[in-house]
Parts: structure tokens; C-alpha cells; sequence
């Protein structure tokens, strides 16, 4: 997300009394001081821990699949459950961080990541391995929705910096776990099962940061509280809370644009590597390839949202990301070997519409509250149309005996996700669009 001019900008407190008076101000900046730094890490170990559960299992698809005894369009619904699980379970995010704080919430999905993640490889049987794997992405799901309003809360005046961090972060733990889940594998005696449960770890550190904040439960629409600067109370019509965001076409071309980019996205983080395998890489190069095209966000990620906040409409970073992507899967179809390196990183491009889908979501709200339903809207509303492609891939995959008509289809979809970025990208407010339509 980017902070944008016509982002609604906070009261901040008052400031501080100087040193030469009572010594009560400055107690009061320490907690805050504290918070924001645990907060900072907070935020980094949650991103890192939202995509190794998917890339992981990605790198190993192959082995699970001989493992538990898959075919091609079972191992499709296995890549199609995480935009079902985020679509399902982020939907209610908004609902627990009302209820319980934001805090509180991404703690509990920090948690249960690691549980389905330590779980899931020695469940025994598909369905078992399926329900392990939804536990994971339920932690994920919220966690995911969760992001962007706890950095418009405790970072109000940072918020490009702050969503760059993050992505960066989410990217750097995507790319990670595509390239030495294999290694790692293989230096822990070859069993796929070790190779999976060992991202818990990781999990269970990005409890620990979220435990000193689960007592703070206020709504995620205040941004006063520890840690963040006060605001003053506004009426409803005003702060966006009483928003009918499905009024809003911003919103559903946002909505689109994000089911869209997260289609190509999991396709490519449960297939590519299995492309390149099939067309004669070996898993550990695959998984490498797999890493590069992730490890495409790490810089990216950071860049994109501060470039994008600059800009006052984002479409011709649409266009620019959607042509990669075209190219990208042009070589996988024509020389998937040959030029493997260069599609990877076509691709690795191409997938940083998910930072810049982000950065949408900011500057398409003027207010914290908007920021919450639109968030919830977009990402859940996306995942949901994104369910069906992975299963497809894996379905004509089967059928096919290949992957030229499934790569045909990925670039089919790169076409509408281009439209729908663009109508996304235009200069303006789902509050305003909600107010016009009412």
C-alpha cells in the first residue's frame, strides 16, 4: 500500500512535554517505542511464515503425490486449497480482529500455521494431508487479510515503506522455501515428510513477538492505542465505517484484479516447478527456478508500492507486469528447458502484481475503515475466484498428457487479469464510488 494525498491523514497526539518537565511524557513514549519495534518484527516473521506451507509443498509435489498416492487432478485440489481456504477464512478476519484485536488474531494464525505444518506430513492419507494443510492456510488467510490494516494502524505516516518491508519479507520466505526444501530434504536422509514439517519452526518464532500485544483488542478501525498515534472520533458516514463497499466497482475490478494475479500466482508456485522437472530440469534446478521466480518480489516488493504511491493511476504497472507475464509463459510453451532462467524471472516479475495489489488497496480507501472492508472484500472476494485455476491446470494436465493447453490457459488469464488492473489502478475512492451509487 502506498500513503497517497487523498489518504485521510490522523490527529497525532499531543506532542511530548520537554525534558525539563515532569518526567510522566516521557514514560509514555517508551511503551510506544517497544511496541513499534516489536510490532516491526512481528510483521517480518509473519510474512516470511504466509507462503512456505504452498512452495514448499510445491518443491516436494511430486514425492507427496507418489507418497500419499495422488493423481494429477487430486494433486489439482491440493494446489487449489489455499485461495479456498484464504477465500473461506479471511472473510471472517475482519469479524475476529473486531472482536478479539489484531494482534490477537495474527498470533492465533501464527500458531496455527505451525500446528498444520508440523502435523500434516505424517497424517497418513490424502484427506488427513488435505484437512492439516487447510489448518496452515487458515492461519495464513487471516494473517493475510490482517497485514495491510495493522501497518495503516501502527504505521499511518509509513505505510509505503512499511507494506515494501512486508512484501519483501512475504517474498523472501516464498523464494526460500522453494529453494532449499529440496537440499534440505536430501540432508535429512531424503524423507519428503522431514522436509515439509521443518517450515514449522519457523512458524512457532512468529508466535513469540505477537504474545506481549494479544491484550490489546480494540478495533483495527481506531488507530489509537499503544504504539499508534490517537485519532479523533468521527461519525460514521465520515470514517468509512458504515461503507457498502460491494457499491463500489473500484472495488470489484480490485477484487478481479486480485483473483486474477493470485491464479497466476498459485499456479505457478504448485506447477512451475513440476514444468521444468517434466521437461527434463532436475527437481533440485527446478526447485531453484521455483526460487528465482519468488525471489523476483524480494527487490520488487519494496520498490513497486513506493513507485506505485507516486503514481495517480497504477495501470501502466498493470500493463508492464501482465506483459512479463505473457512473455513468461510464451517460453515455457516454446522452450520450457532451453530458456528456463529467463522464464523463471518473466514470471518472478510478472507476480509482483500481488505487492502492487497491496498498494491498491491503500490508495483506493481514504480511511482506516475503508482500508478494513476493502481489504476484506478484495483478498476474499479474490481468493474465491481464484479457486478454480490450479484445480483446471491440474485437470487438463492430466488429460492433455502435457502442459501445452495449461499454459495456453495461464496466458489466456493474463489477458482480463491486464483489463481489470487497469480499471483497478484509476484515481479514486471506494468511499466516494459507495456514496455516488447510494
Amino acid at each position: 500500500m502506498g500513503l497517497m494525498a487523498s489518504e485521510e491523514t490522523p490527529t497525532m497526539a499531543p506532542p511530548t512535554a520537554p525534558a525539563t518537565a515532569t518526567a510522566e511524557p516521557v514514560k509514555s513514549t517508551a511503551p510506544r517505542t517497544w511496541a513499534l519495534r516489536l510490532v516491526t518484527v512481528g510483521i517480518v516473521l509473519a510474512a516470511l511464515n504466509l507462503r512456505p506451507a504452498v512452495t514448499s509443498l510445491g518443491a516436494l509435489l511430486e514425492e507427496v503425490r507418489d507418497g500419499l498416492g495422488m493423481s494429477g487432478s487430486v494433486a489439482g485440489v491440493l494446489t487449489s486449497v489455499p485461495p479456498l481456504c484464504f477465500a473461506l477464512f479471511g472473510s471472517m478476519a475482519p469479524r475476529l480482529a473486531k472482536r478479539f484485536g489484531p494482534a490477537a488474531v495474527v498470533c492465533f494464525g501464527m500458531a496455527a500455521i505451525a500446528a498444520g505444518l508440523a502435523l500434516r506430513p505424517f497424517t497418513g492419507n490424502t484427506v488427513a494431508f488435505l484437512a492439516a494443510t487447510a489448518l496452515a492456510l487458515m492461519g495464513i488467510a487471516v494473517a493475510n487479510i490482517l497485514m495491510p490494516v495493522v501497518v495503516k494502524r501502527w504505521f499511518p505516516d509509513r505505510v509505503g515503506s512499511m507494506t515494501g518491508l512486508y512484501s519483501m519479507a512475504l517474498a523472501a520466505g516464498t523464494s526460500t522455501a522453494a529453494a532449499i526444501t529440496v537440499p534440505v530434504t536430501d540432508a535429512m536422509g531424503g524423507d519428503w515428510k522431514t522436509g515439509l514439517a521443518v517450515w514449522s519452526v519457523l512458524a512457532a518464532a512468529a508466535v513469540l513477538p505477537w504474545l506481549p500485544l494479544v491484550r490489546d483488542r480494540r478495533d483495527p478501525q481506531q488507530t489509537a492505542g499503544q504504539g499508534a498515534p490517537a485519532v479523533e472520533s468521527v461519525p460514521a458516514e465520515a470514517d468509512g465505517s458504515g461503507l457498502r463497499i460491494a457499491r463500489s466497482r473500484t472495488a470489484w475490478a480490485l477484487a478481479c484484479f486480485f483473483g486474477l494475479q493470485a491464479t497466476a500466482a498459485y499456479i505457478t508456485m504448485g506447477w512451475m516447478a513440476q514444468i521444468f522437472r517434466d521437461a527434463g530440469v532436475s527437481a533440485s534446478t527446478a526447485g531453484v527456478l521455483l526460487a528465482v521466480c519468488m525471489v523476483m518480489g524480494v527487490p520488487l516488493g519494496f520498490v513497486i508500492p513506493r513507485v506505485a504511491a507516486r503514481l495517480s493511476s497504477q495501470g501502466p504497472m498493470v500493463v508492464l507486469l501482465g506483459a512479463c507475464g505473457l512473455a513468461g509463459y510464451a517460453g515455457l510453451y516454446f522452450a520450457p528447458a532451453s530458456g528456463a532462467w529467463v522464464w523463471a524471472i518473466l514470471l518472478g516479475i510478472s507476480n509482483c502484481s500481488f505487492p502492487l495489489a497491496l498498494t491498491m488497496i491503500g490508495m483506493r480507501a481514504r480511511t482506516g475503515a475503508g482500508v478494513v472492508k476493502l481489504s476484506g472484500f478484495a483478498q476474499s472476494t479474490g481468493y474465491l475466484i481464484s479457486i478454480p485455476g490450479p484445480l483446471l491446470v491440474g485437470v487438463l494436465y492430466q488429460h492433455s498428457g502435457g502442459w501445452g493447453v495449461p499454459i495456453a490457459l495461464m496466458a489466456a488469464l493474463m489477458v482480463p487479469q491486464i483489463v481489470v488492473g487497469i480499471f483497478a489502478g484509476r484515481n479514486r475512492t471506494v468511499e466516494d464510488e459507495a456514496a455516488a451509487a447510494a
